[in-house]
């Protein structure tokens, strides 16, 4: 990381604001937040005291709300452009304006008495105005000078309009359905956009990201003439259906999904659905795709969270066709062979036993009425009896869960199968080559072994952890490291859940700041779990009151036991008055928590705009849920959908929040010794 960038990170010392543009709401705003609403947002940040703006991603993301699962790691949405500041639009014909002015007049209305806005009605309505102007002005831009050289700067782009033109056809469906042109070369790619698509439908989507982008760029630099920072997110993943992976398929392993492993809230893990990266591949072209982002990025970024910064010590991979996450592993690792395992006292038999499932004919026959025989006619379709006992393993034909749900068997034996297809002690990632299931204790496997076999497998797997910790931290060393400094922006890293001894190093290593969520940021190891105190955070870091993915303020002080104990913490510690702990959120509680919670040592205090409303009683909803912006593990028109109660021309003119704002910026400003 370069020196100026070093000295940015130990000189500011910033209070900010989280929001999703697509939350921000103005009197020119067409159904949710654009780029421009950033300007006014910024002079109303300015005037709070605070000096910093954290949007969530505005990748475009088709036909999903969420902006983690985008079309493209570089192009930006259209549904945060403001039509009626495109720059063609004054070169309409009058009676075309007219009609699109009238058009968007009678959508704000509608909108703006929806409390969150239809993400699919307002997509497709933007792109029915934006291709009415198109097809008026398209002849000007495709022969203008200024529009080559602005495709020649954008390696991307080419890719991403190409493969936008193809989804059109077929209708928006996944690359993966196509018919054609599903799996091509780079040659190839670059002869639909030369020879085989039409010009006219292709400069569309670069008119489209030409426009996002100015605007875009136009807000960042009002943001950063006034002094405040605009920090942006970059998602680690892609989704399986984007420009990318059908651009460079070699920089994806499309046989293994990210997830996560199973924990207390989630029992089987985390199948997020995205493609793993290559980091073979990636490092054999010097990282140029990430590069590339992250350069992308900085043209409107000073600052960015990186999502999920796990994934770059080691990705928790499952095989494509689970369902579940419980039979994934971490990349990389240090597995073992059968060698080592006969090493331990085990036999070749013995490690079939713990790596396959094993299903005895009994269980089936209680979920199939008892039928000795026909459950025995059900198991031969598709498991081998093990000689002449009633046990029997899967086939080779069954790869995953996807192949036991497809089966033309009864629900209640499928079912049955599905929950023996996960009983392994052992996971054979490849022939030979095994890995300990994540919860491999409460397999039914495992529970047979003797007490020397156990205690020699676990002295096994402890060596085995220690070596992939260190292959953790060396990956992370060089992917990280490749990665920082690139764009001059400050990063942040996004690591929640993580416990790795060698994350805390890294990072600091690296400049990258840590997250700390002040709900869950407790010294778990302890008896009594007890908060830990603000002045002992680190400095390299951004303190938050709550994330996009949890509950409000609001929500975590009247709906979750923990709040109190934060109550009983910091207001008692504090001498304040015990009362507040019993007291439901108010305004006078939050500027009671928040003024504790920004004595953070944390270089930056970033809080979500809504845990900031809550200073004026004004802007609440009737329930604290209706202000969440994501709920995880829920795909609904809820999710990210949320909308601020108030235009921000209105908000600017509130001097008491102001104020209040002003006051919580203070704080933090002279730091932990409050």
């Amino acid at each position: 990381m370069n020196a100026k960038l070093t000295n940015q990170i130990k000189d500011i010392r910033g209070t900010g604001v989280a929001a999703p543009i697509s939350a921000l709401q103005t009197k020119e705003s067409l159904g949710c937040g654009e780029f421009l609403d950033l300007i006014p947002f910024a002079d109303f940040c300015l005037n709070s005291g605070l000096s910093l703006i954290q949007i969530l991603p505005v990748n475009d993301t088709g036909t999903e709300s969420s902006p983690y699962s985008a079309l493209s790691a570089f192009a930006l949405h259209p549904i945060y452009i403001r039509v009626s500041k495109i720059k063609e639009f004054s070169l309409l014909s009058s009676n075309l304006s007219k009609a699109i002015l009238n058009e968007i007049e009678e959508k704000k209305r509608k909108f703006t008495k929806e409390k969150r806005f239809n993400y699919k009605e307002l997509r497709l309505f933007k792109l029915s105005l934006l291709k009415q102007i198109w097809e008026e002005i398209s002849a000007d831009f495709m022969s203008s000078e200024s529009t080559k050289k602005w495709i020649a700067n954008k390696p991307w782009l080419k890719a991403y309009a190409s493969f936008m033109v193809l989804k059109e056809k077929n209708r928006e469906a996944s690359f993966k359905t196509w018919d054609e042109y599903k799996d091509l070369t780079k040659a190839e790619i670059a002869e639909l956009w030369d020879v085989v698509l039409s010009k006219e439908d292709l400069y569309f989507h670069v008119w489209i990201q030409k426009n996002a982008s100015e605007q875009l760029q136009e807000a960042s630099k009002y943001c950063k003439a006034k002094n405040i920072l605009l920090k942006g997110d970059i998602p680690i993943l892609m989704n399986e259906d984007s420009a990318d992976i059908w651009a460079y398929p070699e920089f994806f392993q499309e046989d293994l999904r990210a997830g996560s492993p199973p924990d207390g809230e989630n029992p089987f893990g985390q199948n997020w659905g995205f493609p793993i990266y290559n980091w073979e591949e990636l490092k054999k072209q010097d990282y140029s795709w990430w590069k590339e982002r992250l350069i992308e990025a900085a043209k409107y970024y000073q600052m960015y969270r990186i999502d999920h910064i796990l994934g770059f010590f080691r990705i928790w991979a499952v095989p494509k066709g689970e369902s579940k996450a419980i039979l994934g592993w971490t990349i990389p690792n240090a597995s073992m062979s059968t060698e080592e395992l006969l090493k331990c006292g085990l036999s070749k038999e013995t490690i079939r036993w713990l790596s396959k499932p094993h299903v005895a004919t009994r269980e089936i026959e209680e979920v199939n009425n008892g039928d000795y025989l026909g459950t025995h006619g059900i198991l031969a379709t598709c498991m081998d009896r093990i000689g002449s006992e009633e046990l029997w393993l899967f086939k080779e034909s069954i790869k995953t869960d996807a192949d036991i749900w497809s089966l033309d068997i009864p629900h209640k034996i499928k079912e049955k199968l599905a929950e023996k297809w996960l009983d392994r002690a052992l996971i054979e990632i490849k022939k030979d080559t095994y890995l300990p299931l994540w919860t491999y204790e409460n397999t039914s496997s495992w529970k047979t072994l003797n007490d020397e076999q156990i205690s020699m497998l676990r002295e096994l797997f402890t060596k085995k952890e220690q070596k992939q910790n260190m292959l953790w931290e060396k990956q992370a060393r060089e992917l990280l490291g490749a990665l920082s400094g690139v764009g001059n922006m400050i990063a942040c890293a996004e690591d929640l859940g993580v416990n790795l001894q060698s994350m805390p190093r890294v990072l600091e290593s690296l400049s990258i700041n840590a997250l700390r969520v002040v709900r869950w940021n407790r010294l778990w190891e302890k008896e009594d779990k007890p908060f830990v105190p603000f002045a002992d955070y680190p400095a390299l870091s951004v303190s938050t009151s709550s994330v996009h993915d949890s509950s409000t303020l609001r929500g975590w002080w009247d709906q979750e036991p923990d709040s109190k104990d934060f109550g009983r913490s910091f207001f008692e510690n504090g001498k304040q008055s015990l009362d507040y702990i019993h007291e439901l959120f108010s305004p006078l509680v939050c500027q009671k928590v928040l003024s504790i919670m920004a004595t953070t040592k944390s270089n930056y205090f970033i809080n979500p705009i809504q845990d900031f409303l809550y200073l004026d009683a004004l802007y609440y909803a009737e329930k604290s849920e209706d202000e969440r912006i994501n709920i995880p593990g829920t795909v609904s028109e809820f999710n990210w959908t949320y909308k601020l109660p108030v235009l921000i021309e209105d908000l600017a003119k509130n001097k008491d929040l102001i104020q209040k704002i002003k006051e919580i910026v203070s704080i933090h400003k002279k730091g932990s010794e409050v």
